[in-house]
């Protein structure tokens, strides 16, 4: 158990999820938190991780950095989408290991379940048939995270977990135009056509200076404004999404998420997930201090074959519950009081048909979502408008 004054590092803090994490643990009295800005600290840069683990020496770390981004993204940096995140991973996980961190909580994604996974998908679908082609290399980079904490757990005796949220939306989302999730992204798309319609362009030049399209600010003149965002379907009081509007997603408020998150950081250990106490030879005596050399196994502590096949280890987080993107985009417009039309272009691409997660290991942990998804669109739009001022 990590007490009050235990030195725990948030990699990603600003982000979605890590700034949502940060934030819990404060408000239940854990101030010993360290960050690390992407300036300051480059997770791919092996070299600079190891530095400052050797400098901090963290009790814990919550890994809730990762490189990410929409369908048009994953789509485009395939290359990238692999390399970024198994770097990150690579790096943070061998160095807490190596400078003894007492507990370490990774995030993924459910992207890492099959594309035709029987729904709800329960932890143990995972690698029963292909992923979705359009977000594999960002799956597999997660996938590899997942396996690397359960095998350092097996093999070392750690105490590393694996938790898969669902897709998440909340305060410090990115409402960037190409690179965003689709809650975001629809929102920020749905709330510039109304500006257009109102002819609001001190609300519009506000937005584009906050966060430019492919270099267009708000000093722009009006017709480079709406030439760029006509790109991206979004026009006066009317917007263009991709897809049919069919496929089904499960959303999670973010502030949920970290709430999920610090209750297994706080509450979970590894064995409580596969039931059992001794998981690892090194609970028996082996040491682990010995070099890595295929010829010679001596201190490489070691799993115990004869416990069998432990493996699916994660931890689904979501809701249970979900809507199509049509009816999203409807709670979108309710929210953002738009007046006009919304349109889907079924030539685009809709990604996975549906990704509805079995929540029913989290619960039995100890813990269930509070934000319902209509409540937490008008929050999210509420913190965007916010966000402008």
């Amino acid at each position: 158990m990590l007490d009050k004054n235990s030195k725990i590092y948030i990699a990603g803090h600003h982000g979605l999820v890590g700034s949502a994490i940060w934030n819990n643990l404060k408000q239940r009295g854990y101030n010993n938190l360290i960050g690390r800005s992407h300036s300051e600290l480059d997770l791919t840069d092996q070299t600079a991780v190891k530095k400052f683990f050797d400098e901090e020496r963290p009790d814990a770390v919550v890994l809730a950095a990762a490189f990410v981004g929409g369908i048009m993204a994953n789509f485009l940096y395939r290359a990238d989408f692999i390399m970024q995140n198994m770097l990150m991973q690579c790096n943070v996980i061998g160095n807490a290991y190596s400078h003894g961190v007492k507990k370490l909580l990774f995030l993924g994604s459910t992207c890492i379940y099959p594309k035709d996974a029987p729904q709800p998908m329960k932890e143990d679908v995972l690698l029963t048939s292909p992923l979705e082609y359009s977000n594999e290399e960002y799956a597999i980079a997660k996938i590899a995270g997942l396996k690397m904490c359960e095998s350092y757990n097996l093999q070392y005796g750690t105490n590393y977990i694996a938790v898969m949220p669902t897709n998440l939306y909340g305060p410090n989302d990115n409402f960037h135009l190409e690179n965003s999730h689709v809650m975001p992204a629809m929102m920020r798309k749905i709330y510039l056509a109304k500006l257009i319609h109102d002819g609001n362009w001190n609300s519009i030049r506000t937005d584009m200076d906050k966060r430019p399209v492919e270099g267009v600010t708000g000093s722009n003149c009006n017709d480079e404004i709406l030439t760029v965002l006509a790109k991206y379907g979004i026009s006066d009081n009317r917007v263009v999404l991709w897809g049919t509007g069919t496929p089904l997603r499960e959303f999670l408020w973010s502030e949920d998420m970290a709430d999920a998150s610090v209750h297994v950081l706080l509450n979970v250990d590894f064995k409580d997930i596969i039931g059992i106490e001794k998981y690892s030879s090194v609970f028996y005596g082996k040491t682990t201090t010995g070099a890595v050399d295929r010829n010679n196994s001596e201190g490489r502590g070691g799993a115990i074959p004869s416990l069998g096949e432990i493996r699916n280890c994660h931890i689904n987080a979501g809701t249970g519950k979900e809507l199509t993107i049509r009816e999203l985009s409807e709670l979108v417009v309710k929210a953002v009081g738009f007046k006009g039309t919304v349109e889907f272009d079924a030539s685009k691409p809709d990604g996975t048909p549906r990704k509805l997660i079995d929540v029913e290991k989290l619960h039995s942990l100890g813990w269930t979502h509070k934000v319902e998804i209509e409540d937490g669109v008008q929050k999210l739009f509420e913190w965007y408008q916010d966000s402008l001022r």
